[in-house]
């Protein structure tokens, strides 16, 4: 099934991103109490901005965990046209079906984009305006997603 494999690429790829956020967050720590980070004048701020960045690494450190933790503990659900679209469906537009392009509804990692066997999959994520139209919505119900200027009228083909 292609839901388990693609949820192994998004978490090998939040892995990565958790090693960097790690990495990058004792760096801002190391920076703020740096002894060369200590304020030589009242107007002297790297010290207070090293801390806002060390903070702010930190609380990225706890997001993709948490999203890790999300994927690793996600039900995935089997649906046919009596279940509403919801976390782990598979869903195709019917403008999507000629190149084989397919959304993935996950608790996190919106955007990632990847290829398994020659199906194209971008993860959205409930809270995005495609997801928020998606939610809850059952096979061949009609969409409407207004994106920037433009806006997207189709149905759902597809759903599993």
């Amino acid at each position: 099934m292609y839901k388990e494999k693609l949820i192994e690429q998004i978490v090998k790829k939040l892995q990565q991103e958790l090693s960097n956020a790690v990495e990058a967050a004792n760096n801002a720590h190391l920076a703020a109490t740096d002894d060369q980070s200590v304020a030589e004048t009242q107007y002297d701020t790297l010290a207070i901005e090293a801390a806002y960045l060390a903070e702010g690494q930190t609380r990225r450190v706890q997001e993709i965990t948490q999203a890790i933790n999300a994927f690793e503990q996600m039900n995935l659900i089997s649906f046919d046209e009596n279940t509403p679209v919801t976390l782990s469906a598979m869903v195709q537009l019917s403008q999507d079906q000629a190149n084989k392009h397919w959304f993935f509804i996950a608790p996190a990692a919106g955007g990632f984009k990847t290829k398994i066997n020659n199906k194209h999959y971008t993860v959205i994520t409930p809270q995005s305006p495609i997801g928020q139209e998606l939610i809850g919505k059952f096979l061949e119900d009609d969409i409407r997603v207004k994106l920037g200027k433009r806006t997207l009228s189709d149905y759902i083909s597809s759903c599993y």
